[in-house]
């Protein structure tokens, strides 16, 4: 497996940008969605069936040390076991350690996890990772993907209530409604932060709110009816789309700006473990990975990613700052 010895140049992040009322579907955007949900296809789906499923990897023996990854739990957790079981066995040929990967009950977890040195390293969503730098003195930031320079959420509704594709958020405040996880960067604190822009009190629907816990149980249920709208992570709404995963029941209706969201971290303990030259390896390892390599293109495929750019602390200052407004950070 190829690795260049450097990080690639011109990687750098965007910087964080205003995020505006009337950035959802355009009028482009909103004539192709009429088709349903497929039509936030576009991107290459995160889950490969070829994957095969992989708790941990001792590739290159081991010599170099070893180093626990984890990642949010943010779908379910086969498809989780998979990715990271071939992450782990990549990384670990790369870069010499024993790395395995090891999943966690829920969001708050990774983050304390994170926190206590159990997990060295770990895959957050914009917001978790802010909790985590918070809580972790000296935690860094590795990389991000190419996507999350400009993600995005998305708002479904049950075909039951007859929405069609929109950029009015209005139209969703009266109708039962779910998000994923409390601490979900694109599944609770975004996608609460644009309703607010519109007017829409994010905490205000019939019965209140209701949390599924991961952006796969917000489509099952509201393909279900159990709630007649909800919003997740637009990459896992184009994974399931593509792979035939999503109930016809389950249209789009809009989608939001874009923001900055997942990214890796390590942690300081590892940093001491393993010497101060490790931020540096783990991030040639991921910005080194390449779609015109076989091995590269699966890591890079399964996370949904053209490739891993470069990331920095300040991509993120945004979501610390609506995180304080909504009242999830202490």
């Amino acid at each position: 497996m190829r690795r260049p010895s450097a990080v690639r140049s011109g990687g750098s992040a965007a910087p964080t940008r205003h995020l505006g009322r009337r950035g959802f579907l355009s009028a482009a955007a909103t004539a192709a969605a009429a088709a349903g949900l497929a039509a936030c296809s576009g991107r290459p789906s995160p889950v490969s069936p070829a994957a095969e499923p992989s708790g941990s990897s001792s590739a290159g023996g081991g010599a170099g040390g070893s180093l626990t990854i984890g990642a949010i739990p943010d779908q379910d957790p086969e498809v989780l076991q998979r990715l990271y079981g071939v992450l782990a066995g990549s990384m670990a040929e790369a870069t010499g350690l024993e790395v395995t990967y090891r999943p966690v009950t829920d969001y708050g977890a990774a983050v304390s996890l994170f926190r206590t040195g159990d997990l060295d390293m770990v895959w957050f969503g914009g917001l978790t990772g802010v909790q985590a730098r918070r809580q972790t003195p000296g935690a860094r930031v590795i990389a991000q993907r190419d996507i999350d320079e400009d993600f995005r959420s998305v708002f479904v509704v049950n075909a039951a209530t007859g929405l069609a594709p929109s950029e009015d958020l209005t139209e969703l405040a009266g109708l039962r409604f779910t998000y994923g996880s409390q601490t979900s960067t694109s599944g609770f604190l975004m996608p609460a932060y644009f309703l607010a822009e519109q007017g829409v009190d994010p905490r205000g629907f019939p019965g209140d709110p209701g949390f599924s816990g991961s952006h796969d149980a917000t489509l099952q249920l509201v393909a279900s009816g159990t709630y007649e709208a909800g919003v997740l992570n637009e990459q896992v709404c184009l994974a399931r789309t593509e792979a035939g995963e999503v109930d016809p029941a389950v249209q789009l209706h809009s989608r939001t700006p874009a923001y900055h969201d997942y990214h890796w971290l390590l942690g300081p303990a590892a940093v001491e473990r393993l010497g101060e030259d490790l931020p540096d390896r783990m991030t040639d390892y991921l910005l080194g990975l390449s779609a015109d390599d076989p091995d590269d293109a699966q890591v890079l495929e399964l996370f949904g990613a053209g490739s891993f750019v470069a990331a920095e602390p300040g991509d993120h200052d945004q979501i610390e700052q609506i995180g304080e407004q909504l009242g999830v950070l202490s």
